[in-house]
């Protein structure tokens, strides 16, 4: 029988330190009894670097030992070590390519006896670095996807778990079959959390307003980073739970997110909308703020 080659996409320029040396491409970290690859034990970070800035790259870093220890794996490498790491790879690319920074731990073997329960102990790492374009500001239509997200009795919502990721994929599938970008999930009560892929803002009569973090979503660096800059600005920013109808009905939407930083939305179901001047605001003072402070 002849052997079935699997087809990939092409990918962008790629380095990995794994296993104590800088690697070349999308090379192979796991096989097939690797526990991260068939049961999903796996907690990932995502910075952003471009133009010579890395904005809170520090946070990113300390961010994933959080998620390992959330999810019971042994965070073995310290955040000094991930941004030391991280300032390595980022001179294998051209100055001020826009690359995507992404620690990774998963567990390598289940317990002994095998099975769904994990060894801590077998914790393995990455730090994989890739070209990655900013989107720039583009229509981005949004929708109510029919999917939830869960709490933490049903998952590990309080790490960046990979584990969490399919249930995103999957409403971003059935947002792109009704013709939309991307859409917004509800928590189990009803409640707007976030985007598919990022966390969500809209303005009403000057007033911004966000899903106040109840659990069930991450509260993002970049999230935070824009409700203390526009505070910062006097503008009046309030953590609420809301409701689809209150996006139905908003002046603006805007996003934030590490792969895209700061994002209008232009279209919520078949109502347009225009990037207005609190999106503008909030996009200049993270553009300020990340080539103020942030150099790597």
């Amino acid at each position: 029988m002849n052997a079935v080659v699997p087809t990939t996409a092409p990918i962008t320029t790629t380095w990995t330190f794994f296993d104590g040396d800088w690697r070349e491409g999308n090379i192979a970290i796991m096989g097939p009894r690797t526990h991260g690859a068939w049961m999903g034990s796996t907690v990932f970070d995502g910075a952003r670097a471009y133009d010579g800035v890395a904005p809170d790259l520090d946070m990113h870093m300390a961010r994933v030992n959080e998620s390992a220890r959330r999810f019971l794996l042994e965070p073995c490498v310290s955040t000094e070590d991930w941004l030391d790491l991280a300032r390595s790879g980022l001179k294998r690319f051209d100055p001020g390519a826009a690359v995507y920074v992404r620690p990774m731990y998963w567990a390598d073997s289940s317990s002994p006896g095998g099975g769904v329960k994990f060894e801590p102990a077998s914790t393995r790492w990455c730090l994989c670095l890739y070209e990655a374009p900013m989107p720039g500001e583009r229509p981005i239509a949004i929708t109510l996807s029919p999917f939830r997200r869960p709490t933490i009795e049903c998952a590990p919502v309080d790490a960046k778990a990979g584990c969490l990721y399919p249930n995103n994929a999957r409403a971003l599938i059935e947002a792109a079959e009704r013709g939309f970008d991307n859409c917004l999930l509800a928590d189990m009560l009803g409640n707007i959390a976030e985007l598919a892929n990022s966390n969500i803002f809209l303005v009403k009569d000057g007033v911004v307003f966000t899903p106040t973090p109840n659990g069930t979503f991450l509260d993002g660096i970049t999230r935070r980073r824009v409700v203390g800059l526009l505070r910062g600005e006097g503008l009046e920013v309030v953590e609420a739970s809301l409701r689809y109808r209150d996006f139905v009905e908003a002046d603006e939407i805007f996003s934030t997110g590490n792969y895209a930083k700061v994002s209008a939305i232009t279209r919520i179901d078949q109502r347009p909308l225009q990037p207005g001047p609190v999106f503008r605001r909030a996009s200049a003072l993270y553009r300020e703020f990340a080539h103020a402070t942030s150099t790597y």
